[in-house]
């Protein structure tokens, strides 16, 4: 790597640090947008007192603060819908792995981090020492070889899934790699509901076979519909891992009752830029679509709501069509949603603590139809912090030294 390589590279990665973005940067360092593109492109390099000025509001945004009572690492994190739940609790993220790219840059804008994200996990797993010692492991694995959309797919194509995938289906795999190392005193696992039922349930089995037979853990599982907290209907399985005897009760837990939840209305903003309304070729498209599958009995074409409704899933092709969730407009074809509405149907917008976006609206749809919806992490993860913390806190003697023995063989 050449010294513009590396000023480039450090310009970036502390202006990444610093959470801004360039424009932001811009104002802080009191320069114009275009210089600081410049800096960040490598083609001119900044002062000292300017990277001073930016190191310093890195340092002080990755501070770590005395409040953090446990320590937790977020695997394959998206954007950090799991990761959210396990801080409002207290945690304190060490390790991040997410292999997109952009993923990576809106990670970077909207959590404060000490750590380099890391891409991808496979090297980790092999080499599992490199993993921060933590208390909670969080992985969204990757869903796409158990889900009915990625499964059809794969089938058309001829094209293994699963644990017969060697891509993405053998992540599970590195996940528990990393749990055998570690052995946390607990784990949360997300994906898609489809993943008990995939392969007749065999893939399902595997992945339970592991955690608790081969891994030992106290194991649970439940699907949750994301209802009760977002206007929309979104069924994800969490499974929840303790390492020693926990009161915690999955299955048991009370959840909100999804009528009571919020409709559409509540995460529609005022004024929406009419680039969102659909053209009257893609209105006509998708009308022609739905005519001709309802003529033959089939279910496919657009869905439309209005502020009283609950919204279907958002998926990850939302960014093509808008089709399964388009709002009605009166007097007008009607829309798509806006990236920051689907930030707060995921539930990433908090009062006063809006989302960073600084992506392509097409990767925000990408990122959003993939993440994970934060209130019902969050309700999950005050639900098992009783537990979490009475196994964090009273670890047996023998996982204690077991953790020293493997930090002075890791050196």
């Amino acid at each position: 790597m050449n010294k513009q390589s590396l000023k480039r590279s450090l310009f970036s990665r502390t202006r990444a640090e610093a959470g801004l973005t360039l424009v932001e940067a811009a104002v802080l360092l009191r320069v114009s947008a275009r210089t600081v593109r410049r800096y960040d492109s490598g083609e001119s390099s900044p002062s000292a007192l300017a990277m001073k000025v930016l190191q310093d509001a890195a340092k002080e945004r990755t501070a770590v603060g005395e409040g953090s009572s446990f320590r937790f690492i977020d695997l394959f994190a998206g954007i950090g819908g799991l990761r959210q739940g396990f801080e409002h609790i207290g945690g304190r993220c060490v390790f991040t792995s997410e292999w997109d790219e952009k993923c990576q840059e809106t990670y970077r804008l909207n959590y404060p981090d000490n750590h380099e994200i890391a891409g991808d996990i496979r090297p980790y797993s092999e080499r599992p020492h490199l993993v921060p010692e933590h208390d909670v492991l969080l992985a969204g694995f990757p869903c796409q070889p158990f889900s009915i959309a990625g499964v059809s797919k794969k089938n058309a194509l001829g094209r293994p899934h699963g644990f017969l995938c060697d891509t993405q289906g053998t992540l599970f795999f590195d996940t528990a790699q990393i749990i055998a190392h570690h052995r946390p005193a607990a784990f949360v696992l997300e994906n898609v509901k489809n993943l008990e039922r995939h392969d007749g349930g065999k893939t399902f089995q595997t992945i339970m076979n592991v955690l608790q037979k081969e891994l030992g853990y106290q194991v649970q599982f439940r699907v949750v519909n994301s209802q009760a907290w977002v206007p929309q209907k979104r069924e994800r399985i969490f499974i929840v891992g303790f390492r020693e005897p926990a009161a915690f009760d999955l299955a048991g837990l009370k959840l909100p009752p999804p009528e009571l939840g919020p409709k559409l209305g509540a995460i529609l903003e005022d004024e929406v830029d009419p680039k969102y309304t659909l053209t009257p070729k893609l209105w006509q498209y998708l009308q022609d679509y739905k005519a001709k599958h309802n003529a033959a009995g089939n279910g496919f074409g657009y869905s439309l709501f209005g502020p009283d409704d609950v919204a279907r899933t958002l998926s990850a092709r939302y960014y093509k069509d808008g089709s399964e969730i388009l709002i009605r407009q009166k007097g007008k074809r009607p829309r798509r949603l806006t990236p920051r509405e689907c930030a707060r149907l995921m539930g990433f917008d908090s009062p006063g603590a809006p989302f960073r976006i600084a992506v392509s609206d097409t990767q925000a749809y990408r990122q959003f139809g993939n993440a994970v919806v934060v209130p019902v992490v969050k309700y999950l993860a005050e639900a098992m912090r009783p537990e979490l913390m009475r196994a964090i806190f009273h670890a047996p003697e023998d996982q204690s030294a077991g953790r020293r023995e493997r930090r002075a063989a890791a050196r």
